[in-house]
């Protein structure tokens, strides 16, 4: 099955495309990933319409099964979490509208998963990835390596 997982925001948003391995290993392979960044200049709704266009170009392009995207951890920060929340939305229509099957996993689910401890910070997540999936070229911003967490979470928990 084919994974598009997803770390949501609408400055970055981390996207990653997981498949898994059909040789009987149960492993995954990274087929691509990015962060795909918005200018701060632009409004939200044309910040929120260029991450749509790039999830829909994502999932015309690899043609996935599965859309897998983290639930929402509420900061302190309410503006920004009512957008990413609205981010959130659009993407799961999207991924509805092109009849993926939707996942969702909180940060604690992914880090468990993951790292194998919910209290795990940033780093401890990013270095298990390394060593979970093959990830060959550097990857800059931890929304990337959030969003293949998220992929690595969808494949580990769910029966195909």
């Amino acid at each position: 099955m084919t994974i598009l997982s997803i770390d949501p925001g609408y400055e970055r948003v981390g996207i990653a495309i997981l498949e898994k391995t059909s040789n009987g290993s149960g492993g995954e392979e990274l087929i691509y990933s990015d962060c795909f960044k918005t200018s701060k200049e632009l409004s939200f709704i044309e910040r929120l319409e260029l991450v749509g266009q790039e999830v829909e170009r994502v999932i015309e392009k690899y043609k996935p099964e599965g859309f897998a995207i983290e639930k929402l951890f509420f900061n302190t920060n309410q503006k920004t979490a009512t957008n990413v929340s609205e981010v959130r939305g659009a993407l799961i229509y999207i991924a509805l509208k092109n009849k993926l099957k939707v996942f969702e996993y909180t940060p604690l689910q992914i880090k468990v998963a993951v790292a194998g401890d919910g209290h795990g910070d940033k780093q401890q997540v990013v270095a298990m990835v390394k060593n979970l999936i093959k990830i060959e070229k550097e990857i800059k911003y931890d929304d990337e390596y959030d969003a293949i967490a998220v992929g690595l979470t969808c494949s580990a928990s769910e029966r195909f």
